[in-house]
C-alpha cells in the first residue's frame, strides 16, 4: 500500500485582478465557450503573469501558484516557507479545498483538519461547545467520538468558562486556542496549520508545537505547517518546501531548506564578506576579508573545528593602532560571544601606513551548539575612533551536535562568552 498521504500534480491556480464582477461574465463566458463547447486550452492560462509583487504588471490576470508537483508522505511533518504573498497560504487552502486549483489535481488520504485563520470553521453565534460538535460532525467524527476527546478539547483551549459563550464573544487567542484543539484532537489523518500560532501567547505556542510533534511523531499522522518562525520550523519539521512568487525553488530537509531561504535573502545584498562593509574611514581601504577559510558570506562550522580563522586585507594612508572586535549573534540579534582583546585585554595590532594583512586565529569552545548565527566585524581604537563597520557581514551555521536553538557556542546561563586568539 502507497505511504503518499498527501500529492500535488502539477497543480496551479490563476486569479483574475481587480473588483469582483469587473468584466468577469464576459471572461467566463468566453473561457466556458473555448474549453466547454470548442474543447480549447482555457484562453486566459496563457496570459497570466508570475506573482511578482515588486513589479508592475500588464496582465489582469496573475498566478498564485504554478507547477506545483510534490508529495508528502504518511507521517511527515513539512514546514512550508517563504516572503509574504509566495503563495504559501494558496497552497493550503487547495489542499483544504477551500478553493479549487486551476491546473492539475490534487490528492489527499484521510480526513484533513485546517486552521487557516482565526475563526476558521466557527460560527460566531453558536457556542465554543456548539462548535466543536458542528466541526467535529462536517469531519465525520460521531457524538460519541466528539465526547471522549470533549474534555482533552476543552482543558488544552483553556476556555473552559467560556465554553457555553458564543465565540463572537471570544478573544482572539481564545478562538484560536479552541481552533487547534480542535483541529488537532479530533484525530485527522492530516493537519494543516498556517501562521495563525503566531496570534497566541508563548505558552500557547509552545503547547501547540508540542501537541503537534505528539500528533506526527507519536500518532503518525501527517503535518503540513506555515509559519515565519524558522525555530519553530526547525523543532517541528523533518522536512522543509520553500515558495517564491508562486513557485517551488526548493525542496529538501528542514535545514536545507531554511539555510537556503535565508542565505538566499541575505546573498541578494552581496555574496563576498568585502562588499558588506558599511562603512570605511576615508585614509583605509578594505581589499578582501576571509572568515573560516572562505571570502564568500556564508559558511560552516563543524562540531571538531575549533579554530576560527580570520583574515582582513586592505592599505591605510596612516600608522594606526587597531582593536578588532568580531561577535557572534543569534537569529535574533542576541549577541552570544565576541572577540574584542583590544577592549578587555589592551592587546592592539600596530599597523604601518601601505597595505596590510590581519590574521586571527580565534580560539572556539570545545562544545559548538547546532544553527545559525550572525558575524559582525569591526576594526577600531577603544574610546578613540573607527576605522571599519561590517555588521551582518557574514552568516556561518554551526553543525554541532546540540541542538539548543536560540543558544550558541557553549553558552552558559549567565551569558556572554568572551572569545580569545591563540
Amino acid at each position: 500500500m502507497s505511504d503518499i498521504a498527501i500529492q500535488f500534480d502539477n497543480v496551479g491556480k490563476l486569479y483574475k485582478l481587480g473588483l469582483v464582477g469587473t468584466g468577469s461574465l464576459v471572461h467566463d463566458l468566453n473561457r466556458w465557450w473555448k474549453t466547454t463547447i470548442l474543447r480549447q486550452e482555457d484562453p486566459y492560462l496563457k496570459i497570466g503573469e508570475t506573482n511578482d509583487r515588486s513589479k508592475k504588471g500588464s496582465s489582469d490576470y496573475v498566478w498564485a501558484l504554478k507547477d506545483i508537483t510534490f508529495d508528502v508522505k504518511q507521517g511527515d511533518v513539512v514546514g512550508i516557507i517563504g516572503k509574504n504573498g509566495a503563495g504559501k497560504s494558496t497552497l493550503l487552502k487547495l489542499l483544504s479545498r477551500v478553493t479549487s486549483p486551476t491546473t492539475g489535481a490534487i490528492r489527499a488520504k484521510g480526513r484533513i483538519a485546517s486552521l487557516l485563520e482565526v475563526g476558521t470553521g466557527f460560527h460566531p453565534e453558536l457556542t465554543g461547545r456548539e462548535n466543536i460538535y458542528m466541526n467535529g460532525s462536517i469531519m465525520g467524527m460521531t457524538r460519541h467520538e466528539i465526547n471522549r476527546k470533549l474534555d482533552e478539547i476543552v482543558d488544552f483551549a483553556g476556555v473552559e468558562r467560556y465554553l457555553d459563550t458564543p465565540v463572537k464573544r471570544y478573544s482572539s487567542g481564545m478562538t484560536v486556542r479552541l481552533g487547534f484543539a480542535v483541529a488537532a484532537f479530533l484525530e485527522p489523518e492530516i493537519l494543516v496549520v498556517d501562521e495563525v500560532l503566531a496570534v497566541g501567547d508563548a505558552e500557547f505556542q509552545k503547547k501547540a508545537i508540542g501537541k503537534m510533534q505528539d500528533v506526527s511523531k507519536g500518532e503518525g499522522r501527517t503535518v503540513l505547517f506555515v509559519s515565519h518562525n524558522m525555530p519553530a520550523v526547525r523543532s517541528l519539521c523533518t522536512k522543509g518546501i520553500l515558495l517564491e512568487n508562486g513557485h517551488i525553488i526548493y525542496k529538501g530537509s528542514t535545514y536545507e531548506t531554511i539555510n537556503h531561504y535565508l542565505n538566499k535573502e541575505s546573498l541578494k545584498e552581496s555574496e563576498y564578506i568585502k562588499d558588506r562593509i558599511d562603512w570605511t574611514k576615508h585614509t583605509l581601504s578594505i581589499d578582501d576579508i576571509e572568515i573560516n577559510h572562505t571570502t564568500k558570506s556564508f559558511s560552516t562550522i563543524t562540531s571538531n573545528q575549533q579554530i576560527l580563522n580570520v583574515i582582513i586585507k586592505g592599505y591605510t594612508q596612516e600608522d594606526i593602532l587597531v582593536d578588532t572586535i568580531l561577535t557572534f549573534k543569534n537569529k535574533d540579534e542576541v549577541p552570544m560571544a565576541s572577540l574584542a582583546e583590544g577592549h578587555y585585554k589592551g592587546k592592539m595590532k600596530n599597523i604601518k601606513s601601505g597595505t596590510f594583512e590581519l590574521e586571527y586565529n580565534i580560539q572556539l569552545p570545545k562544545i559548538l551548539s547546532n544553527g545559525d548565527y550572525i558575524i559582525d566585524l569591526y576594526l577600531h581604537h577603544p574610546m578613540v575612533e573607527w576605522y571599519m563597520k561590517a555588521p551582518h557581514c557574514a552568516e556561518i551555521h554551526i553543525d554541532g551536535f546540540q541542538e539548543n536553538f536560540g543558544r550558541a557556542l557553549n553558552v552558559k546561563e549567565e551569558g556572554f562568552i568572551g572569545l580569545e586568539t591563540i
